[in-house]
């Protein structure tokens, strides 16, 4: 692996970096402002997002996620990473791009798996960011780490689908431009386990579709996005809204989430390396003792140990998606997983510590360190918990040495 970022790289670094300094950073207080609505489930729409995404469309700075050079910028996921990182240092950033998720990976599921037809009607709008998408997967029911326990019917009736169930934690639930729905559910009850499962397009309007109740995290709203439980109640769609084939849920859901997890972490690396700023100006700042809090010799060893953490998770996440851009998905199992798990961890301690550093200002909403500290706890349960990411990597580990012990 070549640890230079390629020319193109560099200077899309450069370029969203020079977007976030004009244009993002001076606009966290105004955001911050305007969202406060969603407290009182006024999930609004921030007034500047629209003419922001604009001047980052005449910047070429649009779709940068997109691997498929007529849609997007035609990146590797090497390349892709660090503008990730970049954007992740607010998360609100990413939609001034269109490389927000769950819509990037909404995006790339429909164009590699979605027809003519869907694309045309759902994609297009997409990648301009006409709507916003949701994934529903998840459900509140049943132990949904093991995604074969997915019980939400999607039932043949002539022409159409007929889909029953719960979900939560649907992301974008309540964005007002909310227009279709992505929805994974059980088909084929007595097929072999993973073949039992379909993934549908639902349009959000489509008479029996409910969204029960908005879902805070850890008290924060996440707007204009936010998360929600949903209702289907005999939700009809036409038959031609199914994505590929019955039963090639699985084959869908995998596909979608290795590129999504690279991006994942590295938004989390980029907020793990502002919160690690923050940390340190705060411990410059203040004297205790006698002396600046920077000079005690705890918060030297915790500044040393929080640098180790992110770049060690930094290089894990570039190698994982180097072997990406090598040799697909299934070239990297045991990385996409191990990534999964390393990122949150280092991105939930880093934030801890930056929050011991503030003292009580750490725990208001003053800093924005809380907020970050309720991401960083929820991305380990984001794209499955901690434990599901460890089972997959002990299994691929433990099978090299059985094969090898077998033929001994």
């Amino acid at each position: 692996m070549d640890f230079r970022h390629a020319p193109r790289a560099i200077d899309l670094m450069a370029r969203v970096t020079a977007f976030m300094d004009a244009h993002i950073y001076p606009n966290e207080e105004r955001f911050e402002a305007e969202m406060a609505s969603a407290a009182t489930g006024d999930f609004r729409y921030p007034t500047f997002f629209r003419d922001l995404q604009q001047k980052a469309r005449a910047a070429g700075l649009w779709n940068l996620f997109l691997p498929d050079p007529a849609h997007g910028m035609g990146l590797s996921n090497v390349e892709y990473a660090p503008l990730a990182e970049i954007m992740g240092r607010v998360y609100w950033a990413p939609e001034i791009f269109n490389c927000n998720a769950p819509d990037t990976g909404n995006m790339e599921l429909l164009h590699d798996y979605g027809s003519e037809a869907q694309k045309a009607r759902w994609l297009t709008p997409l990648l301009t960011a006409e709507i916003r998408s949701a994934y529903c997967m998840t459900e509140p029911a049943v132990a949904s780490s093991d995604a074969t326990n997915i019980a939400t019917s999607i039932r043949r009736d002539g022409d159409h689908y007929v889909i029953n169930g719960r979900k939560w934690w649907t992301t974008n639930g309540m964005h007002p431009h909310l227009g279709i729905l992505i929805v994974m559910g059980l088909s084929n009850p007595e097929a072999p386990t993973h073949a039992r499962h379909s993934q549908i397009l639902v349009p959000v309007e489509t008479g029996g579709v409910r969204i029960l109740r908005h879902l805070p995290v850890f008290g924060f709203h996440e707007a204009p996005a936010g998360h929600v439980e949903v209702v289907f109640e005999n939700v009809r769609v036409p038959a031609d809204h199914l994505i590929l084939g019955e039963g090639r849920g699985f084959e869908i859901a995998q596909g979608r989430l290795g590129p999504g997890r690279v991006h994942h972490c590295m938004r989390s690396i980029g907020a793990a390396e502002r919160a690690l700023e923050a940390m340190c100006r705060r411990l410059l700042a203040r004297q205790a003792f006698g002396r600046p809090l920077c000079d005690q010799s705890v918060w030297e060893q915790r500044i040393g140990e929080c640098r180790t953490q992110i770049e060690a998770a930094r290089l894990l996440v570039y190698r994982t998606a180097w072997l990406m851009d090598e040799g697909g998905n299934r070239n990297a199992r045991t990385e996409i997983a191990a990534i999964k798990v390393a990122v949150p961890r280092m991105f939930q301690e880093v934030v801890d510590t930056a929050i011991q550093a503030f003292g009580g200002a750490g725990v208001t909403d003053d800093f924005g360190l809380a907020g970050l500290y309720a991401r960083a706890r929820t991305m380990r349960l984001v794209d499955g918990p901690d434990e599901v990411h460890n089972r997959t990597i002990a299994r691929l580990e433990l099978k090299r040495y059985r094969t090898h012990t077998s033929t001994e």
